[in-house]
């Protein structure tokens, strides 16, 4: 398939790529440039592939202002193994982790925390279908907490923090897969932010961790070697064969977006991606926001429509026209638009069109 028969891809995750990555790692795929074999195939204790992971950390630093005591880590098993991880080195014996439960994949988290300890779940918005993000005065913490654990956005509800809350010393730890480096962030106010990159940096099978030098040491060695954050800090993600392909293609994507201007230029276009798009489901009745609007994401925009069977004619209708990926996640239905930093602003201007289209004729 040619590039000129690309269709639009909102799929929530493993999602859409920027162009120029895509060209980029085709074009040297089959031989790195003066190395003469492909990505694929070099040794990750290679020189070649330490410049990549170094320059992807570089990167990584001077999008987000990662200060100088945050370890990077690229790791596996996605955010999901990070359920486990979190609590696994930060949890320590008879302390509480607070949980705020926004959305399916914090529910997840919570119930990964509990086997390894004591966890109080801060908040909930699970019986409004997690339609909000909880107010300051509904988040009741526990003095003295191991840490705070928050999901900055809902990929499935489609809803996104976007304030933090109020949580003292207490290291405050993010799950940001779903809007990693969508908008600008203040690392300093984290002590872990961790995201799978399939979303927003890259494909599938890469895992990252920015995590405060000072939780590192809390972690136990009686920990597993591998799920303890102190062995890959030591040997800077590379105690075992990372996956090096999807750490290449994420170096790729931080270049793109150091051109895109930084996290600020890349902001105000998903902002304004997402108010064309909020702007029609709300512009007649047809279509029906799920999320409340203050608290609406910018990355997965999630909407509703008279009947079931219209939303099915809508997606099949919208596959055949070249905009794939929207339906809403299995557990909720509905449709959803995942609108992350490399889809295109014009897949959003033809999906209004559709939508207007297709508001006519059923409507």
């Amino acid at each position: 398939m040619s590039t000129t028969t690309r269709v639009f891809n909102f799929s929530s995750g493993p999602a859409v790529l920027p162009l120029p990555v895509l060209e980029e790692a085709q074009r040297d795929l089959v031989a790195l440039p003066g190395v003469g074999m492909s990505v694929m195939e070099i040794s990750h204790r290679s020189k070649t592939f330490e410049d990549i992971l170094g320059r992807a950390q570089e990167d990584m630093r001077a999008v987000a202002g990662i200060p100088s005591n945050y370890k990077i880590l690229l790791l596996q098993g996605g955010a999901s193994l990070q359920f486990s991880m979190v609590p696994m080195n930060l949890l320590t014996p008879g302390a509480t982790a607070d949980y705020i439960d926004s959305g399916s994949w914090a529910d997840k988290a919570i119930k990964e925390a509990k086997k390894v300890g004591t966890v109080n779940v801060a908040a909930t918005t699970k019986a409004e279908k997690y339609s909000r993000i909880s107010t300051d005065d509904e988040i009741k913490l526990t003095p003295g907490a191991a840490y705070v654990h928050m999901t900055s956005n809902n990929t499935i509800e489609g809803t996104q923090w976007h304030r933090l809350p109020q949580v003292g010393d207490v290291p405050l730890i993010t799950d940001a897969s779903s809007d990693i480096f969508s908008r600008p962030i203040d690392v300093s106010k984290f002590g872990v932010i961790f995201a799978g990159a399939q979303k927003n940096l890259g494909p599938s099978g890469v895992t990252l961790a920015i995590i405060r030098e000072d939780l590192i040491a809390r972690a136990s060695d009686s920990l597993p070697t591998m799920l303890n954050y102190k062995t890959h800090a030591e040997n800077d993600s590379l105690y075992n064969t990372p996956p090096t392909f999807g750490i290449y293609v994420l170096g790729l994507t931080l270049k793109w977006l150091r051109n895109q201007g930084g996290l600020e230029a890349v902001a105000k276009v998903n902002e304004r991606k997402a108010a064309k798009l909020y702007a029609e489901i709300d512009r007649t009745g047809f279509y029906r926001g799920t999320a409340n609007k203050g608290d609406r994401s910018l990355m997965n925009v999630t909407f509703r429509m008279p009947s079931e069977e219209l939303e099915k004619k809508f997606d099949k209708e919208a596959t055949a026209a070249g905009l794939d990926g929207l339906k809403g996640h299995r557990s909720v239905g509905g449709m959803r638009a995942s609108i992350y930093n490399a889809f295109p602003e014009a897949g959003v201007d033809a999906l209004v069109s559709f939508m207007q289209e297709f508001e006519k004729q059923n409507g």
